[in-house]
Order: structure tokens, then C-alpha cells, then sequence
């Protein structure tokens, strides 16, 4: 979306993706299928390129880091860092994660495991080449403080400085010589290079950097550019690969964006609970420009997103059909019916119209704000609100009215002009979004003469009828019986709930909160509110007003007198015109039930919690 509106303001746009292809996992799962390793990752490729083009994105290379054009850079740039004394042989020997592909020591560890995907590590020693990050770490530092919008959401920003940055870097390791899957170090055949070097790289191979040389001059114009990743890759993209630029004395990227995730709506993807959502599913049910929207609206700029059946439905139904479907065939229809699909501009204005021709005037510079800050969510809500308010113009000024009254007939007219126009800008903006539904409307508008018969954009969708359909796609699994409940791997009286993992978060992040034991001395209904209560807790010597929503879980005199788990120092806050000094803390079941937290023993009101 991005790439597109870039194109659509006029910009010379080059859009790369690709695929990061070397590795000990590639080379181990290549073999205990039976294929070589190119076998394996050609049909992977086949896949990853059949669904891109299912959703319609619009690259202009696809870059494989098994490519020549690639490999033979990365070979140049390795000797580079090397003969200029930034990369250094040595030894390594910690805990590996294969998946991963990340040596650890022990105190990164996380009960024992990989501190990023939880799984199992192994013990591992072997020669390597390695990087000196900490002879760059200072500038790096410096440059993400001099250029704020370097790192996009700035909460990821300070995350890359406080946890690892400033904390001080370990040289990282850039070769192996465990397998064989990789780009040869070309003055060390016992070393493949490691995939920080090789994978970052391809931004500037694929332009045709070259180390020793002169580049393409796809690289002069093209470089530097602005990476648009997942947050999970924020570290690689904001640390390592900054630095390896600054080591061969090249611009750094204008911007990272480390883009949030969209998570399922009631927990973890799982085949067992039957509620994974392939994007191919989606678009069969849904069409593509519907998911394209969806998932570009609902991804929040910082926060992760939600999606569900039920929530894609709900948003197909509010905001494409109700709003967008329903104007632009409201909007032929009457054209057709009262002028034979011809519309001219008798200029018969009212005041009315003014709003929605400076609204529609000024959208695209509020649509261009919000995208230059990567906000794509709140761009086309911009545009919807365009579309809004065209269709309230419909409402406002009553066509069908007008249509009675052969003197208001050049008035009628006026109406239905600056309605197409409406719509028409509305439309154009959506091209870098919902690029098909974009032309169909335009297509249906013309240049004054609207279509003979509309056709139908999207449909209102009944939830019962896509769950039934997609209950067929992914039955769930049945409910295991009391004698089968070890088995399913929960009592018959105890459910296990899984929830969405949040960042994780450093010592020294946690040591920031303070919890300590209350006592409840006065409890009281919130006014005018179905869900609070307005505690009165005793914290030590002190006296904390503390405003929860556990109405329908406790009464006012049942909480009088617990000792409960506090969160002393949350920043206080107004809920429902009530301020709350604190927050009570409580365990949730998978039907929404609360408890509040309370000590196994009795502590005195002020124990710290530690």
C-alpha cells in the first residue's frame, strides 16, 4: 500500500521483496526430505510468489539470496569488513538455536530455552569470523538520537536503545563452519557467511552495490531506502545492519518501520482448536481487496491488531458494503433513472455543497500526512470519512425529491455531479489500498456518462452462513470427554487457556513497577456505571482510591476488608469522571469470570510483592 500511494503521488518507486534462503534449518529439512536444497526452497518460492500475487502486492523485484547476483556481492562485502579489520577470526562457544539460527550465552537464556522462540538449545563451539559492533555501537547510538523518526514507532526506538544498545554490544558472529548451506567465505573455504551479513545485505546487492567497485546506478538513485518490517526483525534491521553499513561507509535506510502483528482473536493459531486463518481462505470467502482493507485498516500503527471471521464480517458489512457498495450504486442508479446515465454540471449550487467539495478537495493531503507517517489505518479512515460524508450529502439534499420538481431539475443535476466527483476522489485514493475495487468504480463513473447497470461491489455477508462455511474448512476439534481428559492434555474440571504472549521485557523494565498488599477499608457502585466499582485501599500509611471493573463479579461488601494485590504506581487516570490511583489485580477464565488476586497468607496492607 505504501509502494503504491508512493507510485500514485508521483514518486519512481522501487519495491523489493525477497526471501532469506541459507541456513543450517534450509540444509537440515532439505535433507530429511530427500531433495536438495534448491529443490526444497523452489517450491517454497512457488508458494510465497502464488500467494503474493493472490493478494495483489506489487513488487518490482523479488530478490533470493541463493541468486548469483546476489552471492558474489556478499562475498565482496565480506572480504571488504574483513581486510579493513572490522571482521576478526576467533571462536565461539555458547547455546545455539537452531530455528533461530542465534548462538546465546547462559544468562540470556530463558529457563534454559531460547530467549526468543522458546524452544530448546544446544550446546555448540566452533571457529567463526566476528563482527566489531561495539567499534560502531557509540555512533550508532548518536545517529538514532539525532535523527528521532529514524526508528518508526518510537516506542520501538527506545526499546532498540535501552534493552540493547546502551547496555553494550557483543561482537556478533558473522561465518560458520557446522554446515555447508551458505555463501562461501571466498579466502576461507571452512566458512560459510552467516546470515546477518548475507540476508541484511540484500538491499543493496539487488541494486548492484559493489564493495570494490562501481555500483549499478540503480544504486545511486535508489539508495538509501526505507525498510518496511515486522517488529520481531527490529533488532537485525536497527542494530546489525546499520552498523554493517556504517563499517562500508554507506547511507544509512531513512526509515524502519517495525510494523505490529495481526493476532487471532481468542488466543494462539492452533490446527487443534481449528482457528487458523490462511489468507487464501479469506480472499475465496471474502475477495481480495475485502482482506487487503481489513488487514490494512485493523493493523494498528504500534499496537497489534485483531482478526477474526466474525470481525472481518462485521467490517465488510459496515464499511464496504453499508458505506462504499451501497453510495456508488445509489449514486448510478439515480444517475441513470433521472438523466439516462448522462451528468453534466449546471452548477446550481447550495450551500450544502460546499463541505463536500472542500472535503473531498482536501482529503488526499490529509491521506498523504497520514502515509508519509506510515499510518495506513488511519489514511483510509481518512478516505471513509470522505465517503461518509458524500453519502450524507445524498440524505442532505433528497435527489429523489428534487426529482419531482421539473424546475429543480438543473439543481438534481448538480446533486448527482458532485456526488460522482465524491465518490471519484474517494476512489482514486483507494487504488494504493483496494486496488481492483478502485477501478471498478471508476470505471462505473466514467468521464460523465456512469454505467448502464452498476454492479454490485460487495455484498452484505450473513455470520451464520461464513461460519458455517468455515466450520467446514476447519472443523474444531471435538470436545474431549471426562475419561479422555488426561489425554487432551486438561482435567475434567480444569481448562488450560492460552493467551497472546506480550514483548518480553527486560530485569531492570520489570523492577519499575511496584506492587504491594492492600487492604479494601470502603467500597462503593460507580454512578451512571454498569461495570465499576470505587475502592478506598490501604497501602502502608496510606490511603489509595482505586476504580475497577469487577462490578459483575463482586459486590461493594463483598470487598470490604480483602487484602489484595495492588499496582502502586500506575499512572493515575479518570474512568467514568473518577479518579483512580492504582490498579487491583486478577486472574480472568476463558468465560470472563474475575478473581481478584489475594496473598496465601496473611501479610499486613503495604507488603511489598516481589
Amino acid at each position: 500500500a505504501i509502494a503504491r500511494f508512493k507510485r500514485f503521488c508521483g514518486y519512481d518507486v522501487k519495491f523489493l521483496t525477497g526471501t532469506d534462503e541459507h541456513g543450517e534449518k534450509i540444509q537440515k529439512t532439505a535433507r530429511e526430505k530427500g531433495m536438495t536444497e534448491i529443490e526444497y526452497l523452489d517450491g517454497m518460492i512457488a508458494d510465497i510468489k502464488k500467494l503474493w500475487n493472490t493478494m495483489d502486492i506489487s513488487y518490482d523485484d523479488f530478490i533470493r539470496t541463493t541468486q548469483d547476483r546476489h552471492k558474489v556481492i556478499i562475498q565482496k562485502i565480506f572480504t571488504k569488513l574483513y581486510e579493513q579489520g572490522d571482521i576478526y577470526k576467533g571462536s565461539y562457544e555458547g547455546r545455539y538455536c537452531t530455528p533461530c539460527e542465534s548462538f546465546w550465552t547462559e544468562s540470556q537464556l530463558v529457563d534454559g530455552k531460547c530467549p526468543d522462540c522458546g524452544r530448546p538449545v544446544k550446546k555448540a563451539k566452533e571457529e567463526a569470523y566476528f563482527f566489531n559492533m561495539q567499534k560502531y555501537a557509540d555512533r550508532l547510538i548518536q545517529y538514532i538520537e539525532d535523527h528521532p523518526d529514524f526508528i518508526q514507532p518510537e516506542s520501538r526506538k527506545n526499546e532498540m536503545l535501552n534493552n540493547f544498545l546502551r547496555p553494550g554490544l557483543q561482537d556478533l558472529c558473522v561465518s560458520r563452519t557446522s554446515f555447508s548451506w551458505g555463501v562461501p567465505v571466498d579466502f576461507d573455504d571452512k566458512h560459510v557467511v552467516y546470515v546477518w551479513i548475507d540476508a541484511l545485505s540484500n538491499y543493496i546487492t539487488t541494486l548492484g552495490y559493489d564493495a570494490f567497485g562501481e555500483s549499478d546506478e540503480k544504486f545511486h538513485k535508489y539508495w538509501p531506502g526505507t525498510h518496511i518490517i515486522g517488529k520481531d526483525i527490529l533488532r537485525f534491521h536497527t542494530i546489525y545492519w546499520p552498523i554493517i553499513l556504517m563499517a562500508l561507509d554507506l547511507p544509512l535506510p531513512k526509515k524502519i518501520f517495525g510494523h505490529p502483528w495481526l493476532l487471532i482473536g481468542d488466543g494462539k493459531m492452533s490446527k487443534s482448536k481449528g482457528n487458523v486463518i490462511y489468507a487464501e481462505d479469506l480472499v475465496e470467502h471474502f475477495g481480495v481487496d475485502a482482506v487487503r482493507y481489513y488487514c490494512l485498516h485493523e493493523m494498528p500503527f504500534a499496537q497489534d491488531g485483531t482478526i477474526t471471521w466474525e470481525l472481518v464480517v462485521e467490517r465488510i458489512n459496515s464499511d464496504l458494503a453499508n458505506i462504499l457498495g451501497n453510495l456508488v450504486s445509489r449514486t448510478i442508479a439515480m444517475s441513470n433513472k433521472y438523466f439516462g446515465g448522462m451528468i453534466t454540471n449546471p452548477q446550481v449550487k447550495e450551500a450544502v455543497d460546499e463541505e463536500l467539495i472542500s472535503l473531498a478537495e482536501s482529503t488526499k493531503s490529509k491521506v498523504e500526512s497520514k502515509m508519509e507517517q506510515f499510518r495506513v489505518g488511519d489514511a483510509l479512515d481518512e478516505i471513509f470519512t470522505l465517503l461518509r460524508r458524500t453519502n450524507k450529502y445524498i440524505d442532505e439534499t433528497m435527489p429523489w425529491a428534487l426529482a419531482k420538481d421539473e424546475e429543480k431539475k438543473d439543481r438534481l443535476e448538480t446533486v448527482l455531479w458532485n456526488l460522482i466527483q465524491g465518490i471519484s476522489a474517494g476512489a482514486r485514493l483507494l487504488e494504493s489500498f483496494m486496488p481492483s475495487t478502485s477501478k471498478k468504480i471508476l470505471d462505473q463513473l466514467g468521464d460523465g456518462h456512469v454505467t448502464e447497470k452498476p454492479e454490485i461491489l460487495f455484498q452484505r455477508l450473513d455470520l451464520e452462513e461464513v461460519m458455517k462455511k468455515v466450520e467446514e474448512l476447519h472443523p474444531h476439534k471435538p470436545e474431549a470427554a471426562d475419561g479422555d481428559a488426561a489425554e487432551a492434555g486438561e482435567s475434567a474440571d480444569e481448562a488450560v487457556i492460552d493467551i497472546e504472549p506480550k514483548d518480553e521485557i527486560t530485569f531492570e523494565q520489570f523492577g519499575t513497577m511496584q506492587f504491594q498488599v492492600g487492604e479494601i477499608i470502603a467500597c462503593e457502585e460507580v454512578k451512571k456505571s454498569k461495570k465499576l466499582l470505587c475502592s478506598q485501599v490501604k497501602i502502608g500509611s496510606q490511603v489509595k482510591q482505586i476504580v475497577s471493573g469487577i462490578k459483575a463479579h463482586y459486590t461493594p461488601e463483598e470487598m470490604v476488608g480483602k487484602k489484595v494485590m495492588v499496582l502502586v504506581n500506575l499512572k493515575p487516570a479518570k474512568l467514568a469522571g473518577v479518579l483512580s490511583e492504582g490498579m487491583l489485580l486478577c486472574a480472568e477464565d476463558a468465560d470472563g469470570n474475575l478473581s481478584l488476586m489475594v496473598p496465601e497468607k496473611d501479610m499486613p496492607a503495604g507488603a511489598e510483592i516481589c
